[in-house]
């Protein structure tokens, strides 16, 4: 008989854990925000090339179908906004393949928000005031930086103009393998992780906005005022070097995202990667007629680990993978 039944986090953490989640649902309450629902299994998955989405075989009425396990809510959270639902937020299972380690876990905890009508500034200064709530503790001062910015003062080139050979021999150089195929963006990435992340919110908080277009996702895209160059409206937050939170300025035009699911898909044909079923029905809600405003993802376990200082997110999970 082994002893791996037991949970992964002790029984103490997990009553502080619960004690956490109730300052999460207190926040919203607070402040008006409806707690919501949606399926764990839907239809359609997430096409984010660098996201790897569980999938299963199910009987419905329909017979028997795929239906993905999801990467985070928003697809289903973003219908329910264009049903009328106002604010909401929900504590969500999502599920990421091959993501194990101290910072992950295939199956985790999702903390997601949207504001119609909400701009991202208000957004940001929101998600800093959640994360200060949770954490029992002022972090330190709020930074911003522009994505661009970070990469011309700590690694000395512009993400958005240097040469591509360029990146590909630093990536190289920094990430010790060949990056003689790499996309800009996969170079962009390698150095993000590896040289600028481990930086950030060492003594507070630090707030990265402005990425590059190609990396807009489902958020809306902007005229940068230095160059004209097109950015993400979009933000995320590092607390000693983790990724805390991702928002968007949301994305509301359907023909636009239906184009970047298909530009998705064709690149990870490209890549050797299965394709994965577009969610047909966010594209009717959003044709339909989704409110503009903001929306945050933010990795609860990450979040607790820091609140209660723990190494990893295994020891605030109850099971975490392998365990469960």
């Amino acid at each position: 008989m082994t002893n791996d039944w037991h949970p992964s986090a002790s029984l103490e953490t997990l009553r502080q854990r619960a004690r956490l989640l109730a300052e999460v649902r207190g926040f919203f309450a607070a402040r008006g925000v409806l707690e919501v629902e949606t399926p764990v299994l839907g239809h359609g998955g997430s096409t984010d090339v660098g996201l790897a989405s569980l999938s299963c075989e199910a009987t419905t009425p329909e017979g028997r179908e795929r239906l993905w396990l999801q990467t985070s809510p928003e697809f289903a959270m973003k219908r329910l906004l264009a049903a009328g639902a106002g604010p909401i937020y929900q504590i969500a299972r999502s599920f990421r393949d091959g993501e194990v380690g101290r910072r992950h876990n295939l199956e985790f905890s999702m903390l997601e928000w949207y504001r119609p009508g909400l701009a991202l500034d208000a957004l940001i200064e929101e998600t800093v005031a959640l994360i200060q709530a949770v954490l029992g503790r002022d972090p330190g001062p709020v930074r911003r930086w522009r994505y661009r910015q970070l990469f011309r003062e700590q690694l000395g080139v512009d993400p958005f103009t240097t040469p591509l050979g360029e990146l590909r021999r630093l990536a190289a150089a920094r990430g010790g393998l060949s990056m003689d195929e790499a996309s800009r963006d996969d170079c962009l990435d390698l150095l993000l992780s590896l040289e600028i992340e481990p930086t950030l919110g060492r003594d507070g908080l630090d707030v990265v906005v402005d990425y590059p277009a190609s990396q807009a996702a489902l958020a809306r895209r902007h005229r940068d005022p230095e160059d004209g160059e097109w950015v993400a409206g979009r933000f995320e937050v590092y607390l000693q070097g983790l990724e805390l939170a991702n928002g968007y300025d949301e994305l509301t035009d359907a023909a636009e995202q239906a184009a970047r699911f298909a530009e998705d898909n064709a690149a990870r044909r490209a890549r050797g990667l299965p394709e994965v079923t577009v969610d047909r029905r966010l594209l009717d809600a959003l044709a339909a007629g989704m409110p503009a405003g903001s929306g945050v993802a933010l990795g609860l376990d990450r979040l607790i680990q820091l609140a209660l200082g723990k190494a990893s997110v295994a020891e605030v999970m109850a099971f975490a993978t392998p365990r469960c």
